[in-house]
């Protein structure tokens, strides 16, 4: 099985921002934990600050990969591109973040991304991704 972890804007400064909503871990190190927690799946991880280079790497991967757990950051509120992507593409596509984004600011509360995905997990921390994993098994 082949799933890919895709992570959007300013994810790449998980561990260093906003501590209080998105913790002190650095993705990269629960990525590891993931790998050797889940060592029978290939489990790749992608980050980009650009909302082209998601919608590439979706389209790259959306009819050979098993799953696809994204976490599109701000564009998650913004990007109908990536909307459609997603849409666009056979592999199935959970939908994570971090932080409740129903809690906070109400620009947060609207996922044009969601719609086209299998399921959307928001506000149980990092642990989101792991459940997003065990929904793909």
């Amino acid at each position: 099985m082949k799933v890919q972890i895709i992570n959007g804007p300013n994810l790449n400064l998980l561990g260093v921002r906003e501590k209080s909503i998105y913790g002190d871990a650095s993705f990269e190190s629960y990525f590891e934990q993931l790998k050797t927690q889940y060592s029978i799946i290939e489990l790749t991880y992608y980050q980009s600050n650009v909302e082209g280079e998601i919608i590439n790497k979706l389209h790259e991967i959306g009819f050979s990969f098993d799953g696809i757990i994204l976490n599109a950051g701000g564009y998650t509120h913004t990007s109908v591109a990536i909307a459609d992507a997603i849409a666009a593409i056979k592999t199935p596509v959970v939908e994570v973040h971090i932080s409740n984004i129903y809690a906070r600011e109400e620009f947060r509360h609207t996922s044009l991304t969601g719609k086209n995905c299998k399921g959307v997990l928001t506000g149980f921390g990092m642990n989101g991704y792991r459940l997003a994993l065990e929904s793909l098994l």
